[in-house]
């Protein structure tokens, strides 16, 4: 089924275009490359040409029926883009043919069709501009991944404070490079866990103040002495597993964890009396969560910090439209930072 939208003026009727569809909840695999109409923005919302878009482990796991959505079939996968408006529906006031935008969080990629297609119809009050200085690509690659982490950090009551210890799992993914720089940026002391020694210089570069193999036997200990009798006070988890208990244990009095992904599995032998002594906190991270225009008071305070930083969004590899399921294998590699596709190159 097709995104309903009211007919916009001056946009071609009865045109195709290419998208991956879903057919079913059997992985990524089986996404099919097909031509469909174009849709068509309806009251609030614009139509874009996309230009680029970024992959998100959420997009691996609707596809499996492992995420809290179940759009009707076939379905349009792709949660994040940048593309340039081609038509605006009724009511859209801000915005115009050619301007190019990114895509904050909405339920493009959810319940409606996302960004792996050469176009595709977003809420206008759902897009931002491309920062000044930014290529395109960056601006694809940023929005849920920041927006996540930016929830993960501040969800506890506000900003962190200064000198606090943040220790980020699977630090060099989409959502871990985004809460190391946001970490940095609100002056607290960066730990990252990654298996890969390259991934740790680059993640150093990015501000975090120590990176460990989360593989190490002896983790706990690696971490607390490179503290000097400090402990952690937040963690962003994207990991969970065995690793969760570890690093349970490493937290203060007062400690949080915000748990973000569960790329490594359930949690073996949970013991609830762990949190008990040293009143530790566990919450869950819904981006879902995000009002557009709490999206967009959160993206602008984003930009504005990584900017103070003089830091970009990392990209690890950008693929072609049509090897999307390649850029689907690299995802569940490992990358550092994100992985992309490009659609429509520079707007051509």
């Amino acid at each position: 089924m097709l995104p309903k939208a009211r007919p916009a003026a001056g946009v071609r009727q009865n045109r195709d275009m290419r998208a991956w569809l879903m057919d079913g909840y059997d992985g990524v695999e089986r996404l099919r490359l097909a031509d469909v109409p174009d849709p068509q923005p309806g009251e609030g919302e614009v139509l874009l040409r996309v230009h680029y878009a970024a992959l998100n482990p959420a997009d691996a796991f609707l596809a499996l029926a492992q995420y809290p959505a179940r759009p009707p079939l076939p379905h349009v996968l792709g949660r994040d883009g940048v593309g340039e408006v081609l038509a605006a529906g009724p009511g859209v006031q801000n915005l115009r043919a050619g301007d190019v935008v990114g895509i904050l969080r909405c339920e493009a990629g959810v319940e409606r069709w996302g960004t792996f297609a050469e176009k595709v119809v977003v809420p206008a009050a759902s897009v931002a501009p491309v920062p000044k200085g930014w290529s395109e690509a960056e601006m694809a690659a940023a929005p849920l991944v920041y927006l996540t982490a930016w929830q993960a950090l501040v969800q506890w009551g506000g900003l962190p404070s200064p000198g606090q210890v943040l220790l980020v799992t699977g630090a060099s993914g989409g959502v871990g490079v985004a809460a190391v720089m946001l970490g940095r940026s609100m002056g607290m002391t960066v730990v990252g866990l990654s298996r890969s020694a390259e991934k740790a210089r680059k993640l150093r570069e990015l501000g975090a103040d120590h990176v460990f193999d989360p593989a190490a036997p002896e983790l706990k200990q690696q971490v607390l002495g490179a503290l000097g009798g400090k402990r952690v006070d937040l963690v962003v988890d994207t990991v969970a597993g065995p690793l969760f208990n570890t690093v349970l244990a490493m937290l203060g009095y007062g400690g949080r964890i915000s748990v973000v992904g569960r790329s490594g599995g359930v949690v073996p032998e949970f013991n609830t009396a762990s949190l008990f002594f040293r009143r530790l906190r566990i919450g869950g991270v819904a981006v879902g969560d995000y009002t557009p225009e709490g999206a967009q008071t959160a993206w602008k305070e984003i930009v504005r910090r990584l900017d103070q930083l003089g830091l970009r969004p990392v990209i690890d590899r950008v693929f072609a439209f049509e090897d999307l399921k390649e850029a689907f294998r690299r995802l569940a590699e490992g990358p550092m930072g994100k992985v992309l596709v490009r659609v429509f190159p520079d707007g051509k």
